[in-house]
């Protein structure tokens, strides 16, 4: 099953159950998808989809941000839960659908307080263990990926063959760190 179809699944699944909230997330994750289909005029992969996702919750992240700033906690909050409810739903049924009994949350998102405490009594009534980082680890990955450009290029090591002369570079996701020559 496609992540598309996951989340429409999952959008029928919050229609069952009343899930206000989790049903307008999963909405607003669907026009999402549908635009970029629409605008691009192409059909989502799953890599478009987690795309979309990442770039949602970065949205949602600002929008907290904004609404702490004009002191509306009250709508940070809910929104965070929103946020916190679909992300651990998602990783435990991820747990459930691949029998895995162990979880680990890397990125940013791991600093959520929230988001450890729901995944590890979630994960505990699967019989699962959740692993996490150290919150001083849990770094947005932008932040990371820049760093680690910085210091290939300090050390002499810019990513050969794929630099063009304006000093950019082409994407390549799921970069096998194989392939890369150790910096310095």
């Amino acid at each position: 099953m496609t992540l598309k179809q996951r989340v429409t699944e999952d959008m029928k699944a919050a229609m069952r159950a009343k899930d206000a909230a989790r049903l307008s997330a999963v909405r607003l994750l669907l026009a999402a998808m549908k635009q970029k289909e629409v605008d691009e005029r192409v059909e989502l992969t799953d890599a478009d989809v987690l795309g979309i996702i990442d770039k949602m919750v970065k949205q949602r992240r600002e929008s907290i941000a904004q609404y702490e700033k004009a002191a509306r906690a009250d709508l940070a909050a809910e929104i965070e839960a929103a946020i916190v409810e679909v992300l651990a739903a998602k990783a435990l049924a991820a747990l459930e659908h691949t029998g895995l009994d162990q979880l680990i949350v890397a990125g940013g998102v791991g600093a959520n307080l929230t988001l450890r405490a729901r995944l590890t009594v979630g994960a505990r009534a699967r019989g699962a263990q959740v692993y996490y980082p150290e919150l001083e680890l849990c770094t947005d990955n932008g932040a990371m990926i820049a760093f680690a450009a910085a210091k290939r290029l300090e050390h002499g090591s810019p990513v050969t063959g794929h630099r063009s002369r304006s000093g950019s570079f082409t994407v390549r996701p799921r970069w096998e760190l194989q392939t890369l020559a150790a910096a310095g």
